[in-house]
């Protein structure tokens, strides 16, 4: 297991860890897509990412585009957090994209770098390269829009479904809860003075998941999205494309509806059922 020093917020600058991604400077950043045959032309915009540094970047008029579409104007680089996964793991998430893309299910898969990888490093930073895809938002309000999600769903399910993650971690009631406790009380994450009443009220929590997985049965694991929120959805006319599969994983297929779902009660249950009602006609 990796393991962390814990930093001393008041201690001197040297005692505490560098952040991970502190030498991913702009210059670092134009410089790995030049060792992979893009040449940006100094713009980059840092796009939203929680766990990783993702960025549009600009590319020369002039230069060449190590086999893009000749009308890419700018690409996507995503940069991963460092230690967060193997190489095999991402390259699992990678073949699992370029897999669904294959079959033109609308996902946004990584480019072919140069070595017909997906995948690059450069000065220690793990990195892939995208097309940039615009859209927005979806109307999650709208029955016809999450009829539509739900069809979608249901081919990157059936994809998903075909085989399993080999190197990529599953969801569940260990990996999900007993690893993330064990974590936090072996590195003093928790306040002495609320360890006691911490321990207990998270044991409580694992008794109640493991009894609704006792209730559930057997339940089919698939590979899946994993992180499927309305954030890593771009909508445009022709409809959804997904991105971002960085927390793909094996699982229960409800992990990738339930958080499509807002509101009370009443209002997730009928989106739930607009979903259900597409996401059944591929399964």
């Amino acid at each position: 297991m990796l393991t962390r020093q814990r930093r001393q917020y008041n201690a001197p600058m040297d005692v505490n860890l560098k952040p991970p991604y502190a030498e991913l400077t702009p210059d670092c950043v134009l410089d790995a897509l030049s060792s992979v045959g893009l040449c940006g032309d100094g713009r980059l915009l840092s796009l939203n990412s929680y766990e990783n540094r993702v960025y549009q970047v600009w590319l020369d008029d002039g230069a060449p585009t190590a086999g893009l579409p000749v009308l890419a104007s700018s690409v996507v680089a995503k940069f991963y957090r460092p230690l967060r996964w193997s190489d095999a793991q991402i390259a699992e998430e990678h073949a699992f994209v370029s897999e669904l893309a294959e079959l033109e299910i609308p996902v946004v898969a990584p480019f072919q770098l140069a070595g017909k990888t997906t995948m690059a490093s450069f000065r220690g930073f793990r990195f892939a390269v995208y097309p940039r895809c615009g859209g927005r938002a979806p109307e999650l309000e709208d029955r016809s829009t999450l009829e539509w999600m739900g069809r979608f769903i249901g081919r990157i399910h059936r994809v998903g479904a075909v085989g399993p993650f080999v190197e990529r971690p599953a969801l569940d009631v260990t990996t999900f809860g007993e690893e993330p406790r064990d974590w936090l009380l072996a590195h003093n994450c928790i306040p002495a003075d609320i360890a006691d009443a911490w321990k207990g009220i998270v044991a409580l929590a694992l008794d109640g998941v493991r009894r609704c997985f006792e209730r559930a049965g057997a339940v089919r694991t698939l590979r899946l999205h994993g992180d499927c929120h309305a954030g890593n959805v771009l909508w445009t006319d022709a409809g959804p494309h997904f991105v971002d599969f960085d927390d793909a994983r094996m699982g229960p297929a409800i992990q990738d509806l339930w958080m499509l779902l807002s509101g009370d009660r009443g209002d997730m249950q009928r989106q739930l059922r607009a979903i259900v009602s597409g996401y059944e006609e591929f399964q």
